[in-house]
């Protein structure tokens, strides 16, 4: 998932969203191509310390939705979408959340067109440690964005 360590900033991140997924906390998608490796990643977060985003019944934050630039406008997004979606139907819930970054207008139309709605902002701070170990603080403005899975 670090992408030939594009994301290796990212390791302690990805371990903790596995343990979380061996908790029953998360699911972990990713979309992975014979002779190319992970082309594309959705994370769904089933609780967490912010109801507003996973409430462990009703609401699913899907995060980290990435697809490696050669692959985009080839469904790969959607295809995470939906089976993230269809999986947190499977599973009881009945609204996905996520946060789409501002400056990021094409991700925003993708998941419009997938029935997202933008319900507000989010300030999109937050912090983590990274593979060296030294604390991280990202600012990326981001709206809010929900859809109902009926």
């Amino acid at each position: 998932m670090e992408w030939d360590g594009e994301y290796r900033h990212y390791r302690r991140l990805y371990a903790e969203a596995f343990e979380r997924s061996r908790q029953g906390r998360s699911v972990l998608w990713i979309a992975e191509l014979s002779g190319a490796g992970i082309i594309g990643q959705t994370f769904v977060q089933l609780i967490c310390d912010r109801p507003e985003l996973a409430d462990g019944s009703c609401r699913g934050y899907l995060y980290a939705v990435r697809v490696k630039p050669a692959y985009r406008n080839h469904g790969v997004g959607t295809l995470l979408l939906l089976t993230a979606e269809n999986d947190l139907r499977r599973r009881g819930y009945s609204l996905a959340t996520l946060n789409v970054a501002r400056d990021n207008p094409r991700a925003r139309q993708l998941y419009e067109r997938h029935g997202y709605r933008v319900v507000g902002p989010e300030a999109g701070v937050w912090s983590y440690q990274d593979d060296q170990g030294v604390w991280q603080t990202v600012e990326e403005p981001a709206w809010r964005m929900e859809k109902r899975l009926e």
